[in-house]
């Protein structure tokens, strides 16, 4: 096994606003960050002490030497009796929480300066030396599935390896894609000098970016936050200001994601996957058609969700249309004031704490032990996401918290994550994860319960309205925008099956899905077309957006149950759901709440719930 160095449930600046995402799924919010009070920075000794200390080195060095061990099963497991499969598959999961310690580790420490080299040298050091692990460790996956479906049952009979049946269960799905050994290889060795490179290439581009907004100089997060200032004036400014950085860079990102489509496309080709969608569909363990099921619905339901709100918006801020720069504008009767950390700390704790008093301890910790780096500063990661790294540690949270509404619904859905990564832990290394369609869901649910504990407070009918049109433009991020990303994602790698595409063309298919989803009340400048290149998640982790769509959707749902108390025993059920982590596919965990993702109408009626709020908001205007 290699470490998954973008298996990170992550909103950095691809995702980041309204990705894993709210501001978070592409752009941060907020105001420029004064007047916040004190705020956490991650210690993360908890891994280890330094990238040059002797706990590192001691872990590297036995991981070495324990996957030099680990070999002499090559070419035995098909003569392995159960017992010995079951300790073998213990040792090889032994063997993962150790490399993604160090793996972790690594992302974290360049996360927290991407604009670095020394940062930058050392994670690219620990890829290599993962990877050539990675690869002696090929060989056990790749032999367990080339077994036949009765000799793996027999293998299967000592506890010791029945524990891990949800393990192999979901190995098997990716078998008929499966190369040999050689060229398993081949693909991981390679990794490090393609793919990883290039995303890197792309991530320390995007930190080291600088530009003049008005008299100051400005990064392209602290830029982006921008868009949601009170004043258009600031608005445009930044606006202007992103849209010419990304235009000088563009023959840049033109080029990785020429690249990177393409070696997606060659990848492929190889395994033979239909689509190429299908790999993350089969990574994420649900059916094509499900997902199909989940676009055609938010699609259709552009008209009453998107283009409805935004039409009314325009009437807010009293324009024919809105600007591009408009989009997550604050309402001109709503509160416009930096909210401190303090405050933001104490706002999502005590929602937890409303839902569940074990969530609220969890949470607790991650406040009081430095398990989150909240400041925007230069260099760092953009964004926000929160990274699981191993269950014998704990998750790290990575923040940019400037003081928004948003950036307080991003803490609550980052720690949504981080709960679920703590409660699922004791399923260890092998089991503990969840596909990236259920990885949302603890999240968006905890953004649901801090929107509704907020909105219990508010009496002043100007305020609710602001707070109930924030809500709204949060789903249009998560739902609608992520799934006009995935729009533009399908249609980039089809069209690249036929060619490189030029910067016209990119930028064509960005303005036509825009224009799709949001509708004639905007008005686009030419400078928008260039607003791709910093969706990052295309290029971390292609298709990966629209388990955002599928996770707040699923999340309307379920907070339904929870909300007309339809399910007795909601809370324990639902703690049980984030404790499973990856031992039940979605539609076991979603029987107990009477929900079932493969029914086609199951996604109409997530979009309604957005429906009913934008029905609540033209009452109330």
């Amino acid at each position: 096994m290699v470490y998954d160095f973008h298996n990170v449930t992550l909103v950095s600046a691809g995702v980041s606003a309204g990705g894993s995402s709210r501001v978070r799924k592409d752009e941060p919010a907020g105001g420029d960050a004064v007047n916040l009070g004190p705020m956490p920075e991650w210690n993360l000794s908890d891994l280890y002490s330094a990238p040059d200390g002797a706990d590192l080195k001691a872990d590297f060095a036995a991981a070495e030497k324990r996957v030099a061990a680990f070999e002499a099963h090559r070419g035995k497991v098909a003569a392995m009796d159960s017992a010995a499969f079951g300790a073998a598959i213990a040792e090889y999961e032994a063997l993962s929480e150790l490399t993604g310690k160090i793996g972790s580790y690594a992302q974290l420490y360049q996360s927290g300066d991407v604009s670095n080299p020394e940062r930058g040298r050392f994670y690219q050091d620990t890829v290599e030396r993962l990877t050539v692990m990675g690869g002696q460790l090929l060989f056990f996956t790749l032999e367990i599935n080339r077994l036949d479906d009765a000799v793996l049952a027999a293998k299967m009979k000592h506890a010791s390896a029945a524990h891990y049946e949800p393990w192999i269960r979901d190995l098997r799905v990716m078998r008929a894609h499966e190369l040999s050994d050689d060229l398993e290889k081949l693909f991981l060795d390679k990794s490090t000098t393609g793919r990883t490179s290039w995303v890197r290439l792309f991530d320390e581009t995007l930190a080291g970016m600088r530009r003049k907004v008005g008299d100051e100089e400005l990064t392209l997060t602290a830029a982006l936050n921008r868009l949601s200032d009170p004043h258009p004036e600031r608005r445009k400014a930044a606006a202007k200001a992103i849209g010419a950085a990304l235009g000088d860079k563009m023959p840049l990102f033109t080029l990785i994601t020429n690249v990177l489509a393409k070696d997606k496309a060659v990848e492929d080709e190889w395994r033979k996957f239909p689509r190429p969608v299908s790999s993350r569909n089969l990574a994420n363990l649900v059916e094509d058609e499900v997902v199909d099921a989940l676009v055609a619905a938010a699609k259709g339901a552009f008209a009453d969700t998107a283009h409805r709100y935004y039409k009314l918006k325009a009437k807010w801020l009293g324009k024919d249309k809105l600007e591009y720069w408009d989009r997550n504008a604050p309402l001109p009767t709503a509160e416009h004031r930096d909210i401190p950390w303090a405050e933001a700390k104490s706002t999502v704790r005590e929602a937890y704490a409303g839902f569940s008093p074990k969530l609220a301890a969890i949470v607790d910790d991650f406040f009081n032990k430095n398990w989150i780096d909240a400041p925007a500063r230069p260099g760092k990661a953009s964004g926000a996401f929160s990274h699981g790294t191993v269950p014998s540690v704990h998750p790290y949270i990575l923040m940019n918290y400037l003081g928004s509404p948003r950036d307080v619904q991003t803490l609550a859905h980052e720690l949504g994550h981080g709960v679920h990564q703590v409660l699922a832990a004791p399923q260890g290394a092998l089991i503990s994860g969840t596909p990236l369609t259920l990885a949302e869901t603890a999240s968006v649910f905890g953004e649901m319960l801090t929107f509704q504990a907020i909105l219990a407070k508010e009496t002043r009918p100007a305020e609710r309205r602001a707070l109930l049109a924030g809500k709204v433009e949060d789903m249009l991020n998560t739902v609608v925008r992520q799934i006009a990303f995935h729009n533009f994602e399908k249609q980039v790698h089809d069209a690249r099956k036929d060619g490189e595409l030029s910067q016209e063309q990119l930028c064509d298919i960005w303005m036509n899905v825009q224009k799709e989803s949001l509708g004639p009340a905007f008005h686009f400048d030419d400078e928008y077309k260039y607003y791709w290149t910093y969706i990052s998640h295309f290029l971390h982790v292609p298709f990966y957006v629209y388990a955002y769509a599928f996770g707040d959707c699923l999340v309307n749902a379920l907070y339904n149950v929870y909300a007309t108390k339809a399910v007795p025993g909601f809370e324990q059920k639902y703690l049980d759901m984030l404790s499973a982590g990856g031992k039940l596919r979605h539609k076991d965990l979603l029987a107990p709440f009477g929900l079932d993702a493969t029914d086609p109408g199951f996604w109409r009626r997530g979009m309604k719930t957005i429906e009913g709020f934008i029905d609540e908001l033209e009452k109330v205007s």
